[in-house]
């Protein structure tokens, strides 16, 4: 959730000054481009709290994954037991010999 609110107010700004420069007079194509700058600017000054609080979640789940928590550890040892089980059982090939 802190990247979605992260990436959202990352936009509102964006769409802020975009708008500042357009209600100034600036209506070409260099508002967006200039109000793109200006918004990774300031969103870099202050969002920092939101955008460490994102990096943190990020981090997180990266190392749970890593760790192999969740459904991926699951199948995983569902894949292991049935490779496990397919060693066992003697294959059809083998009586045919």
């Amino acid at each position: 959730m802190p990247v979605v609110v992260y990436s959202v107010l990352r936009l509102a700004l964006f769409l802020a000054v975009t708008g500042v420069l357009w209600w100034a007079g600036m209506r070409s194509w260099l508002a967006p481009v200039l109000g793109a700058l200006l918004a990774f600017a300031l969103s870099y000054v202050l969002l920092t709290r939101q955008r460490d609080a994102a990096a943190l979640h990020l981090a997180t789940r990266a190392e749970r994954r890593r760790a192999g928590a969740g459904l991926g550890a699951r199948a995983r040892a569902d894949a292991d037991a049935e490779d496990a089980e397919i060693h066992r059982s003697p294959s059809p090939h083998d009586s045919d010999a």
